[in-house]
């Protein structure tokens, strides 16, 4: 693509040195992926800045370099003349606009729903891309269980845990349009809202699922992580909003009536969308769902009342896209979920092993309320202390389990840079006794959740909770590939030996 950056406004540029047009055949972030012609974005992090590769970025043969760094800029100018240095005040919301440009802005020919909230995103998002697609609109879906097409899972190399950076944003976007779909649903993390990643989207639809406290080791403060997350409903056309949330519902609510649905499972008397009567069976749930004076009593494959919260949201988005309330209700038994949210494995033993992604103590207190409406001789939850979250959360987790288990194995997700028995440490000063007899240590997943199958009887039920980033843990920078099911497919076959 030829690109004549002086007379593209949108793009923002305060000064062009060198070449005022220059053919870009890739765009890159990441100096070791740079390829001739590439675009290089010098992006800056509390460790990193990426003016200090840009030397390398021009070894591999970028053409144009966007930056900050005038004085940078100026002084190789002079030795690549060839080379186009573009000095803008926001490499992240420029690589946002230039990224949007170069992939066609294939956003715009998607209906676009963006989900945000401290629990439930990614759950949400999946039942979205299932409803949609079950709809008539096939959808795909980009969020922390990985990028899919209304039909498959796709591979990609992920930049981050949730919401892609924008370069990677516009190509999915771009990508899924070829593929077919004609929709995208997205978990939108509030360090995403922070740091541009959507910036230039216009969503058809904003979806708020809770508000409590996380992501502080980024934020710093919970007032900040609020305005961020908030920011996703002023770039949204329509708004559904979980009026039993304490934490954000309010101030949602105060942007206006106009487009908004609202959804209760507590019996809310201003919500639009409400569930109630919700019974808690062996293959899923059943309801009664109102809506503007209807009420149908339906039964739809998903565990727990914050499960059929994420319903609801799933069902006003729907509704704000213009489907029948009818057609709605007719799919709903044949919805689908995401891969590890409350995804229940059976055992030789008649066990059920669950795998749930909860790594907040909010989201785990929920899940154990509702575990505990099945079943079970002996109920045995490994949690995980997450080494790339804040700290001072792990604690809060040891507190929340304590005496509500028979067994509780103390494991570590993502150690990152951390020494695991660091994250241990931190984790089990949670206990009021944390030399019970009941508690037991391990210093990575896979250990843990071998621990867990070794602690497990017939009838019993294993929760293994937190999870991984594209089926793997991050540890010291590196992926190294984990899978829950498999260690658990290995410990029934070598007992079976």
């Amino acid at each position: 693509m030829q690109i004549p950056y002086d007379q593209i406004r949108k793009f923002h540029i305060e000064k062009i040195y060198g070449p005022l047009q220059q053919k870009v055949s890739s765009l890159a972030f990441h100096s070791k992926k740079v390829e001739p012609h590439s675009a290089f974005f010098c992006l800056e992090g509390e460790n990193f800045d990426g003016h200090e590769y840009v030397e390398e970025a021009l070894g591999r043969g970028a053409t144009v370099i966007i930056g900050t760094n005038e004085k940078l800029f100026i002084e190789l100018q002079q030795i690549y003349d060839q080379t186009t240095f573009l000095l803008v005040d926001n490499v992240r919301s420029m690589m946002a606009t230039f990224s949007k440009h170069y992939f066609g802005a294939a956003d715009e020919e998607l209906k676009t729903i963006g989900v945000t909230g401290t629990n439930g995103k990614t759950t949400v998002a999946a039942y979205i891309r299932s409803l949609l697609t079950l709809l008539g609109l096939p959808t795909g879906s980009v969020g922390t269980t990985g990028i899919w097409s209304s039909t498959r899972k796709l591979q990609y190399k992920k930049s981050t845990p949730t919401t892609p950076e924008s370069l990677d944003l516009h190509r999915i976007f771009r990508d899924l349009r070829n593929l077919g779909d004609e929709g995208a649903v997205m978990e939108v993390s509030s360090i995403a809202l922070d740091q541009c990643r959507v910036e230039g989207i216009q969503f058809d639809v904003a979806v708020h699922t809770n508000f409590s406290e996380e992501h502080l080791e980024y934020h710093k403060t919970v007032e900040h992580y609020r305005e961020c997350k908030l920011r996703l409903f002023k770039q949204a056309n329509h708004r559904v909003v979980n009026v039993d949330d304490d934490g954000m519902a309010a101030e949602l609510l105060k942007l206006g009536g106009e487009n908004l649905i609202t959804y209760s499972t507590e019996g809310h008397p201003d919500a639009d969308l409400s569930a109630a009567n919700i019974e808690i069976m062996e293959k899923g749930s059943l309801f009664d769902l109102h809506y503007q004076g209807q009420t149908e009593t339906i039964f739809v494959p998903v565990y727990g009342t914050y499960n059929v919260a994420n319903v609801l949201s799933a069902v006003a988005a729907a509704l704000h896209l213009g489907f029948m309330w009818a057609d709605i209700l007719t799919v709903l038994p044949k919805l689908t979920g995401p891969e590890g949210r409350f995804q229940v494995i059976g055992t030789p033993l008649n066990q059920k092993v669950i795998l749930d992604y909860a790594h907040t103590p909010v989201a785990l207190n929920r899940l154990l309320e509702e575990v505990k409406k099945l079943e079970y001789r002996r109920l045995i939850v490994m949690i995980a202390g997450v080494g790339i979250r804040d700290f001072n959360k792990m604690p809060k987790m040891a507190a929340e389990i304590e005496g509500k288990a028979d067994e509780v194995i103390v494991t570590v997700d993502h150690p990152g840079p951390h020494d695991p028995q660091l994250i241990v440490d931190q984790v089990v000063t949670g206990f009021r006794e944390p030399y019970a007899q009941n508690i037991h240590r391990t210093l990575n997943r896979a250990e843990g959740v071998r621990q867990s199958m070794k602690l497990g009887g017939e009838g019993d039920i294993i929760l293994l909770t937190g999870g991984c980033i594209n089926n793997a843990q991050i540890v010291k920078g590196e992926e190294i590939p984990h899978s829950d099911e498999e260690i658990i497919e290995n410990f029934f076959s070598q007992v079976a030996q």
